[in-house]
């Protein structure tokens, strides 16, 4: 079964259980997913997918800060809510050793020397690690390499 079928029966079973929250949650992934094969003209698979809902979790992470910022921490529980019902769809992700390691071996295999070099690391670690682990701390990972 595909993610996508599976976001679908999701949405089912959270409809006869009447969980609004979820089904929420599930209803806007599901129009992501179907505005981008539109836009698009394309069916997605699995892949294209995860990369919907790396986005989605990303704006959520985002604007959970925002709202804890401005006190407003009933939509942050709101959102709180819909990140624990997005990250249901990702592959287990990478603990933070894993993906300094990674990055360390990009590193080393593109000979990268300094921050210049940024550019060329994270289009390698985006190919490589894009679904396995959170760029945000790829990002920090190859920051930290980079720098010494």
């Amino acid at each position: 079964m595909s993610l996508k079928d599976q976001i679908t029966e999701d949405m089912k079973t959270a409809m006869r259980a009447k969980d609004s929250e979820r089904l929420g949650a599930i209803r806007l992934l599901l129009a992501a997913i179907k505005q981008k094969e539109v836009d698009e003209r394309v069916t997605l698979d699995d892949t294209a997918v995860e990369a919907i809902v790396d986005r989605l979790i990303k704006q959520r992470k985002d604007s959970i800060g925002a709202f804890e910022g401005a006190g407003r921490q009933d939509l942050a529980d709101k959102e709180k809510a819909e990140l624990v019902v997005l990250q249901a769809y990702l592959p287990e992700r990478m603990s933070a050793a894993q993906t300094l390691a990674a990055v360390q071996a990009i590193v080393a295999e593109l000979g990268a020397t300094g921050p210049g070099d940024m550019g060329k690391v994270m289009g390698m670690a985006k190919t490589r690690l894009a679904g396995k682990a959170d760029m945000g701390q790829v990002s920090a990972a190859a920051k930290a390499a980079l720098a010494g």
